[in-house]
């Protein structure tokens, strides 16, 4: 082992007055969020890049505490090291810490007390320009004996900071909230979830089922309904038909899945007589906010359509880049799945990639960037794109899935839910109106986002290109 694996200290006997250590950090703002969720420092001087703007610095800075943990950082590994106990600090902050700033915490010893092996230390932070951001003096009492230890491998941390689903949200505020047929909202998470949305000006709710045990789930959730329009219904299949006609007749713009299964709303949804087809096929998407990857990713179809033909495919992939238009992606990269990345007569999703591929090229489907068939790993990595050899504008950058069947699209999602940390806001697309599907296992932060994807879907959907259909057949 190298001596970089082990961690030693100085015993008190050992130092003498001058010795002096020194660790160096880059700030990055994973160090900002760290140390705001590790501490409970959540000033937004530090966090909040508009507020920072109209404060002193007018920039994000790091806390100042952060440059005084990396003196403890000095004193405990280094200088004394291992054994070390703190008995005071003075610190004083003389410049801001920049993201991007690259701090060096020097300690050096300016006093030794032998009675409790007492050192003072005089303490100091430096950038790269040389210039003081904090100065101060430690006291110590440094170890008496010897140690020598195995250096710790620290945990790998991630930060999932969710600002994907922040920033639907906010696109929405400017607008009216939208009228919203909820079907069967009898349980008390599905109340809940209208209501809070009603509360974030995202929706306006007609609460659609039987009326005794809708109060009774509001009375279980803690929420006022009594602003809200309720159309009474005697089960959930009469829910479902209700909330249908209710958008229909143009008096709700969306609907939204209250605690009946989803069969029972999509039953209601597809008929051909009083349903909410258009010309279509009707598909679901969700817009997973991903820890670590850097935008959303649109994956579809894992909740409708079990195994779509390569015509109703090509409808999956255009109400997708429908959806990626309205939460603010231009020309989406449209990835469309197999197990491998070539042309497989034995495998035919791959077949379909292709031929859906070269529908893009005739025109049959636009708006968006496609390539197919991609494995998941060169869809989503460049690293993995490039190790295969696979020059493609979509190839590592996809921000479209779609995948080639119901079963691979829901272990997909599910997954990168309960794997990854991922959150997945999903979305009813192709009929007349979006439609809000949400679950039990959702969060609030998720449950918003799914009503805040199909508001913007609502508002866009006058101004929808020539070709979005808004007639039913």
């Amino acid at each position: 082992m190298t001596d970089e694996t082990f961690i030693e200290n100085r015993t008190f006997d050992e130092i003498r007055i001058g010795d002096t250590a020194s660790v160096s950090r880059t700030l990055s703002e994973k160090d900002i969020q760290l140390f705001a969720l590790v501490s409970g420092d959540v000033n937004p001087a530090h966090l909040d890049a508009d507020f920072a703007q109209t404060d002193f610095f007018q920039r994000i800075i790091a806390h100042g505490m952060w440059g005084g943990g990396l003196i403890s950082a000095v004193l405990g590994t280094e200088l004394p090291g291992p054994g070390t106990i703190y008995l005071g600090q003075s610190l004083r902050f003389t410049r801001p810490v920049d993201i991007g700033d690259v701090i060096t915490a020097s300690v050096t010893v300016t006093e030794k007390k032998p009675e409790g092996c007492i050192l003072i230390l005089d303490c100091r932070c430096v950038n790269q320009n040389g210039e003081t951001v904090i100065a101060g003096q430690a006291e110590v009492r440094a170890p008496s004996e010897k140690v020598r230890r195995p250096r710790l491998t620290l945990p790998d941390v991630r930060v999932a900071t969710h600002d994907g689903y922040r920033r639907l949200i906010e696109q929405t505020q400017d607008g009216e909230p939208i009228a919203t047929a909820v079907a069967h909202p009898c349980s008390a998470a599905a109340l809940a979830a209208a209501v809070d949305a009603a509360e974030t000006r995202l929706i306006v709710p007609i609460l659609v089922g039987p009326e005794k045990r809708i109060r009774a789930a509001a009375e279980e959730a803690g929420k006022d309904i009594s602003g809200y329009r309720l159309v009474p219904a005697d089960h959930s299949h009469d829910a479902a038909a209700k909330a249908v006609a209710l958008v229909r007749s143009g008096e709700a713009k969306l609907l939204m899945k209250g605690s009946l299964h989803t069969d029972e709303l999509m039953g209601a949804v597809i008929s051909a007589a009083t349903g909410l087809r258009t010309e279509r096929r009707i598909s679901h998407a969700y817009v997973m906010d991903v820890p670590g990857h850097p935008t959303p990713l649109i994956i579809t179809d894992a909740a409708i359509n079990i195994a779509p033909s390569l015509k109703e495919k090509a409808d999956i992939i255009r109400n997708a880049i429908d959806l990626a238009h309205v939460i603010g992606i231009a020309a989406p990269k449209v990835a469309i799945l197999s197990a491998v990345e070539t042309v497989n007569p034995d495998l035919p999703s791959t077949l379909d990639a292709a031929a859906l591929c070269k529908m893009a090229d005739r025109g049959q489907i636009s708006g968006g960037i496609l390539d197919g068939p991609l494995a998941f790993d060169n869809a989503i990595s460049e690293a993995a794109a490039r190790e295969k050899g696979i020059v493609s504008p979509v190839a590592g950058k996809a921000e479209i899935l779609v995948v080639p069947n119901l079963e691979a699209g829901n272990m997909l999602a599910k997954q990168l839910t309960f794997l990854g940390g991922a959150d997945a806001a999903g979305v009813v697309l192709g009929a007349r109106v979006p439609i809000i599907l949400t679950s039990r296992a959702d969060s609030e932060r998720t449950r918003l986002a799914s009503c805040a994807i199909a508001a913007l879907l609502a508002r866009a959907a006058p101004k929808a290109a020539p070709g979005l259909p808004q007639a039913s057949v």
